[in-house]
């Protein structure tokens, strides 16, 4: 391999534990939480530890339950897509095929956006393989997220059998898992907020939008720690982190750049890229990419990340999506397709994807009875 891998603690707790340990929970057999009535695990998309940690004093009520709180690690890729559905259904993405933002369809050349293909390019529904925890824990299970999620085809494979209760303003999304999860015993709700990703996408983490959201985001936190019935427990995670690249730190990919040599399609997302090769081409592009990358990005074949276990045991049907070659940054750098006519991308501040702590390491806050 290219560059040593970074290793996970021996004792690292997996996103893909958090749903089944609140439902354990439930049942007074939770290994990480304390018994609970019924249950809320609120996913506020975009939050690292490390991004929370730097801003500690614009969040204090979520910095005030640190000494409640664990870190988990997401998966990889670092991304919303794969994160929330192995959230979902409890597994990595090499079993449930949610592979990146972008992958191909093997044995085509389509390559698909994961959370939107559903509806833009006809993706079946069992191209998502793994069952969504909501239709096999067997407790009544709701969803709170914003109006546009209700009804997409990723809310279908990944919350099937569970509730929607939809509403675009974040607080009443917050009174109303509180009050599923008073009137419901015994329950599950999943909470949604992207509102910190998208302006950390926007703006960049470190910007003063983005304290001004997470502010607000720390302001639900209290009015939901108010609103609890007694015996709710309550966990604040997330997907991913986001670290901020500036235009001068990115990697455009050009019509005769030799890195594009042999390369016949990109998927994946500017710091986690699929690479998928011509006939016969993946043993060049993948030397071609480490003698030039390799210094700032962790370089791989498909059959290393397979055999390295970052996507989990990868089933033989989901090998294919994974892309010929892995470019996954360790430097602050994205890398861009500057030979698409849309730039708009290339607008994007925050970013997310690669196997750093800055994007992996997501807090595990607990509020209500887990704390």
């Amino acid at each position: 391999m290219s560059l040593s891998l970074p290793v996970d603690p021996p004792r690292a707790r997996s996103l893909t534990r958090v749903v089944p340990e609140m439902s354990a929970a439930l049942d007074g057999r939770s290994d990480w939480l304390a018994p609970a009535t019924s249950a809320i695990v609120w996913v506020v998309d975009g939050l690292g530890a490390h991004n929370l940690s730097a801003r500690a004093g614009h969040a204090r009520s979520l910095a005030d339950a640190r000494a409640k709180r664990d870190a988990v690690r997401t998966v990889f890729p670092s991304t919303t897509a794969a994160a929330l559905t192995s959230l979902l259904t409890g597994v990595m993405p090499g079993q449930h095929g949610i592979v990146g933002y972008r992958a191909r369809v093997p044995g085509t050349d389509d390559v698909i956006n994961q959370l939107r293909g559903w509806e833009t390019d006809g993706l079946p529904p069992s191209f998502q393989r793994a069952q969504p925890l909501s239709a096999t824990l067997g407790r009544p299970f709701f969803a709170v997220s914003r109006r546009e999620y209700e009804g997409t085809g990723f809310t279908a494979v990944t919350l099937a059998d569970a509730v929607f209760h939809g509403s675009d303003d974040l607080d009443e999304r917050v009174r109303i898992a509180a009050d599923l999860a008073a009137r419901h015993p015994g329950s599950l709700t999943y909470l949604y907020a992207p509102d910190l990703d998208s302006i950390g996408h926007k703006r960049g983490w470190e910007s003063d939008e983005w304290v001004a959201v997470l502010e607000r985001v720390d302001a639900a936190a209290r009015a939901l720690s108010s609103a609890l019935a007694p015996g709710t427990g309550v966990i604040v995670t997330s997907d991913h982190g986001m670290i901020d690249v500036p235009r001068h730190r990115h990697v455009l990919l050009a019509d005769g750049d030799p890195l594009l040599d042999g390369v016949h399609l990109l998927g994946g997302e500017p710091r986690m890229l699929h690479v998928y090769t011509a006939p016969g081409a993946a043993d060049a592009v993948l030397a071609q990419w480490r003698e030039a990358e390799g210094a700032r990005s962790w370089v791989l074949s498909r059959r290393e990340v397979v055999e390295s276990g970052l996507m989990g045991v990868v089933d033989p049907e989901v090998a294919g999506r994974i892309g010929d070659v892995i470019v996954a940054p360790r430097a602050g750098i994205a890398y861009y397709d500057d030979r698409l006519s849309d730039k708009a991308p290339q607008r994007m501040v925050g970013q997310h994807g690669s196997l750093t702590d800055e994007e992996r390491i997501v807090p595990l806050i607990r509020l209500g009875a887990f704390a």
